[in-house]
């Protein structure tokens, strides 16, 4: 783990943060000096990760909810500004795999919940954090999408599709803020060893796995490592971009 500060005195809003990815990324940059608003619509888990955060001498806080709520969002931000009175970074993690099956045997409610926390969860985070943002001219927004959105992964469907929207946000989104102090970019991992794997059958990840170069799964503490430069003030000339981390499986 690096001992650089790149975040000292800095606020980030993570969600999904409660385990995995999120909780990967949130440890990182609290690592380098970030206060970190963990985001989780699981209370338990959520609570447990700002308390280990705390415990690492990470400030933290807590908010419960759903990100496909406009509430959420709103509370997330208000909860960055009225305890730290800014805010920095915003990592749109947060996401669902949805079960598997091919479009004609998947009803439509199952397409409605994973484009809920998936893509309508993006959107509203960037729309609430980006004013605050805008009022320092400073900010740094990194989306976690994934190669499923450039790709196109079979009986996925809903992850596929709702995936490629982040991508095509993050995209917009860069370009509307391009001459602000504001930088927008998103990161497409392959195959990531986290939780997330108990929504696909042991077929699906064998499927997902075969097509990496590597031959193996990537680790969260690699992906947490990237979303830190993106994060940073390093990150200057860089925005709508897609960042992948594919073990080789994405080479455009």
């Amino acid at each position: 783990m690096t001992t650089e500060k790149r975040f000292e005195d800095q606020v980030a809003i993570v969600t999904g943060a409660g385990t995995g990815i999120g909780y990967g990324i949130a440890k990182r940059l609290g690592s380098e000096g970030a206060r970190i608003v963990v985001v989780d619509y699981d209370t338990k888990v959520g609570e447990q990760s700002a308390s280990e955060l705390r415990a690492r001498g990470i400030e933290s806080r807590f908010v419960a909810g759903d990100v496909g709520e406009e509430a959420t969002a709103e509370q997330a931000v208000a909860e960055a500004i009225n305890t730290w009175g800014r805010l920095d970074i915003l990592v749109n993690n947060a996401g669902l795999g949805g079960d598997t099956g091919n479009i004609w045997e998947l009803p439509i409610e199952e397409m409605d919940r994973i484009y809920r926390t998936n893509l309508r969860g993006v959107y509203l985070f960037c729309q609430k954090a980006i004013p605050p943002m805008l009022e320092r001219d400073y900010g740094r927004i990194v989306n976690i999408g994934s190669i499923a959105g450039k790709e196109g992964n079979p009986r996925m469907v809903p992850y596929s599709v709702t995936k490629a929207g982040v991508l095509a946000l993050t995209k917009s989104v860069g370009k509307e803020l391009a001459k602000t102090g504001i930088r927008v970019n998103c990161v497409a991992p392959a195959l990531i060893q986290t939780k997330i794997h108990d929504q696909f059958t042991p077929e699906q990840v064998q499927y997902l796995t075969d097509r990496i170069p590597m031959g193996r799964l990537g680790d969260i503490a690699e992906v947490a490592a990237m979303v830190a430069w993106l994060a940073s003030s390093e990150c200057s000339f860089s925005t709508g971009a897609v960042f992948d981390i594919s073990g080789g499986r994405a080479t455009y």
